[in-house]
């Protein structure tokens, strides 16, 4: 287990096990100061689904009201008449065949791809690659579309990715610390309505179990959502 320093323990002996409503979780969250650097702001929730089952899998893309304060290096996989418009909008890297073979030699240095349909028969050869990072492109999160230079345009300002991992639970940023708290609210809540809103029909029982609310070096907070 990771050793933790003595300024997060004594941050922790702040947190108890009381389920807290989301304003004063954000509260708690926001008094840990002792971290001289805007901590990004973490929301995780457990779901009620088994991810063994396709059909319960949750995963998606979202813009948030207020976005998460950190802009996003964004490629794209697009045909050569694309190119320019891609870029434009904000993309890092564009084309197919050179942008490929770049990531193929061990170029990663990106956070989203997204790709026109016309050209996933090539880009998809990358799969295993780009899978296990979570950056393979994917009409379920919203990164395999046809209108490529809006998809660049909305992650490069901060559009958000999630998708549930083995244990059933799906964590995502939601902004700084230096947020204003009502902001970071909204940001959450947005979040949370979307998650209610795929549900997936095979998944019964409670779904949303548990919730919580962190800064990156800072702990989790339980909330009421």
């Amino acid at each position: 287990m990771k050793a933790r320093s003595k300024r997060y323990k004594k941050e922790g002996e702040q947190v108890t096990k009381e389920v807290l409503s989301l304003g004063a979780a954000i509260d708690k969250v926001k008094s840990f100061t002792s971290v001289k650097f805007d901590q990004t702001v973490e929301f995780v929730m457990q779901l009620g689904i088994d991810p063994k089952q396709a059909d319960q899998l949750v995963r998606g893309s979202l813009s948030l009201p207020h976005g998460v304060g950190k802009q996003k290096r964004v490629v794209a996989f697009c045909p050569d008449e694309d190119i320019e418009a891609a870029k434009k909008a904000g993309a890092i890297e564009a084309g197919t065949d050179e942008l490929i073979q770049k990531i193929t030699d061990g170029w990663m240095d990106f956070d989203v791809a997204v790709a026109s349909p016309r050209v996933m028969g090539k880009a998809g050869k990358l799969g295993r690659i780009l899978g296990p990072q979570g950056k393979m492109p994917s009409p379920k999160n919203g990164t395999v579309t046809d209108d490529v230079p809006t998809a660049v345009a909305e992650f490069t300002a901060g559009k958000i990715e999630f998708r549930n991992d083995s244990g059933g639970n799906v964590h995502v940023v939601v902004g700084k610390q230096s947020f204003d708290k009502q902001k970071l609210i909204e940001n959450i809540e947005a979040f949370v309505a979307h998650i209610k809103k795929v549900k997936p029909a095979a998944a019964k029982g409670t779904y949303i179990k548990k919730a919580c609310v962190a800064a990156t070096m800072s702990p989790g907070v339980a909330v009421t959502v």
